[in-house]
């Protein structure tokens, strides 16, 4: 394993050194490891040679459960853009929605250098496209509304502490829109409370009043629309809900602990929170 790290990485400083993109750090300094375990992530992407050998494009990775205003400040600091840009990007109104919500699909991307917002936010709608069409066809009960699906898949992308819960919190989800129930998703109150200072803040008891039709507590059904940007696994979760009687959930330590009433999910908090 040392042999092969260290192959790499010699890997990297000749491959980078021929292009002409020089790379110096020191393997005691933390953020030159950090900058080294970045790049070796990015080896298994062709599209990162592609970047590091054509100065005409920018390599761009997008992380699953993102709002399109991180998304945004990301693509800011690697692109000239203007106000015109941001806006046709993001695309608010005065509830922060887009059509667009949810649909900027967390990927690797090659972006010219001089796309326009409007540009990149096609590219990235035209990506989830492919994929969601994808996902549609390996699953026979598709016929769900895309709306739904992605606000789903968004809420289920910030809620899950990984991805084998993914589907205990689809079933959850769908068993409380069946049966008329507020979701009480804390998710959904971070994205009402989140700024440019902090996108996702804690959420705290007060916040269950906050007066917004993103507020689950409050209000019964879903967002009016995603609250993030949601992955793979997350939109097929929301397509492909696991069966289960269970209304409540937490999280504790990386797992998740479900319950079918109040009761078993207040006797899960004094057991696992408290």
């Amino acid at each position: 394993m040392k042999f092969h790290f260290h192959f790499k990485v010699i890997f990297i400083i000749i491959f980078t050194t021929l292009i002409g993109f020089s790379v110096a750090f020191t393997l005691t300094n933390r953020n030159a490891m950090k900058f080294v375990a970045d790049v070796i992530d990015n080896l298994s992407h062709p599209e990162f040679y592609q970047a590091l050998a054509n100065p005409s494009v920018r390599y761009i990775k997008v992380a699953e459960g993102l709002r399109k205003e991180e998304i945004e400040s990301a693509l800011d600091d690697k692109f000239n853009w203007t106000a015109t840009d941001t806006a046709d990007f993001l695309g608010h109104d005065e509830y922060r929605q887009s059509k667009f919500e949810g649909k900027y699909f967390p990927d690797v991307y090659l972006i010219p250098r001089d796309a326009s917002g409007a540009e990149v936010k096609q590219m990235m709608n035209q990506r989830f496209n492919q994929n969601y069409a994808e996902i549609k066809s390996s699953i026979s009960t598709s016929t769900v509304n895309t709306d739904k699906v992605l606000t789903i898949a968004s809420i289920i992308q910030r809620e899950a502490a990984g991805k084998s819960d993914m589907n205990l919190i689809s079933g959850i989800i769908w068993n409380r829109i069946f049966k008329g129930m507020p979701l009480q998703m804390d998710a959904t109150l971070q994205y009402v409370k989140g700024n440019e200072e902090e996108w996702w803040p804690d959420v705290l008891s007060k916040d269950k009043k906050l007066d917004s039709p993103y507020n689950t507590y409050q209000n019964k059904g879903l967002p009016p629309s995603p609250i993030a940007n949601a992955g793979l696994a997350a939109i097929t979760a929301a397509l492909n809900p696991q069966k289960t009687d269970c209304l409540y959930y937490l999280h504790s330590k990386g797992q998740i602990y479900c319950s079918k009433t109040y009761a078993e999910h207040l006797k899960n908090i004094e057991k696992y929170l408290k």
